[in-house]
């Protein structure tokens, strides 16, 4: 997490190519914590080693938990054994510091400037658009004034009812009152015992048709937790 003036945060939510940062959707909500923005950032990364090596003498390469299926392709065509780090820049790190041509590392160029590492090959991601997205948070619940030209998305988490089809229900509402969500995803709560949901629906609290599918969600739906309402990235709608 990247702290900007100790008031707001940047955490990662998912990647194109990795999925999602599951630890988040348990963060979140008892984080006391309102998401305020989104940001995409385009993720390269580059293959190091220490200096004077060549692809060909590795045979271990280190990253993070999520940056090593993003290079699934080479890892598999250099036929190298993947070692979890906790981050990219400890990889290179741990790279320099081993000092043996039989390591290397998937991080950023910065890493192998600042750990004394050769770039071997560059750009390996198995994408070209290969993304990352970062979540704003804020202690303060910054909600934008609702003009029904803007576009935004709200973020929130629940559990369904436990009655038949509560699920389909719940999302019945954003259907039937023409609200689209642009991510739903589940994930177990504390004890195995019951699902929660992530839902970001394309529309302002305020929306007249938003209010009345939070109303019929309502009715299907326990523990109800607002996240934020935020500007829509303007990447979502480029070409």
């Amino acid at each position: 997490m990247s702290h900007l003036y100790n008031i707001i945060n940047l955490y990662d939510l998912g990647y194109t190519i990795a999925g999602r940062v599951a630890d988040v959707h348990h963060f979140l909500p008892r984080s006391g914590l309102y998401i305020i923005g989104e940001h995409f950032e385009p993720i390269r990364h580059a293959l190091l080693g220490i200096k004077g090596s060549r692809p060909e003498t590795l045979k271990y390469v280190h990253s993070h938990v999520h940056a090593i299926p993003q290079c699934r392709n080479i890892i598999k065509e250099m036929r190298l054994s993947a070692c979890v780090q906790t981050d990219t820049a400890g990889a290179a790190a741990i790279v320099a510091q081993k000092n043996d041509p039989a390591h290397g590392a998937i991080a950023s160029s910065l890493a192998a400037q600042i750990y004394g590492l050769d770039i071997l090959i560059d750009n390996i991601q198995d994408s070209a658009h290969n993304m990352t997205r970062f979540l704003v948070l804020s202690k303060e619940h910054q909600i934008p004034l609702y003009r029904k030209e803007d576009k935004v998305l709200t973020s929130l988490v629940y559990t369904v009812r436990n009655i038949p089809a509560a699920l389909y229900k719940s999302l019945g509402g954003f259907a039937t009152n023409g609200v689209s969500i642009a991510k739903l995803e589940s994930y177990v709560g504390e004890g195995f015992s019951v699902a929660r949901f992530y839902a970001e629906p394309e529309a302002h609290p305020d929306n007249p048709s938003m209010q009345q599918a939070f109303d019929e969600l309502k009715f299907y739906a326990d523990d109800i937790t607002m996240l934020g309402t935020y500007p829509a990235h303007p990447l979502r709608f480029s070409s």
